[in-house]
């Protein structure tokens, strides 16, 4: 069990590192000469919520499939089911007709 719990704990820790950047910094000339720097840390406003989006559709698609996984079990389930108590009624009225002809 403590070996399952640090190989989470390494994994999360691994994973919030991964998704550090380090901050990159330009220094742009401008036409009179004067310089500035301009420091970029991280996803602009338009690439998180492209990157939102993306998650948003996948839980979408995992959902969906799941439930009409769901869907496709309960039918299977109410034919099989269905089809039981049909065959034991044919059984049944055939037994009474033989036993009517006999």
């Amino acid at each position: 069990m403590k070996k399952v719990t640090l190989l989470l704990a390494l994994s999360a820790f691994a994973t919030s590192a991964f998704a550090q950047t380090t901050p990159s910094t330009e220094v742009k000339v401008r036409d009179n000469g004067t310089t500035k720097v301009v420091t970029k840390t991280g996803k602009t406003n338009a690439g998180q919520a492209i990157d939102n989006t993306k998650d948003a559709a996948g839980n979408v698609a995992h959902k969906t499939g799941h439930a009409l996984k769901r869907g496709a079990q309960k039918t299977g389930h109410a034919v099989k089911h269905g089809t039981q108590k049909v065959g034991s009624k044919v059984k049944e009225g055939t037994a009474k007709m033989e036993a009517k002809t006999e």
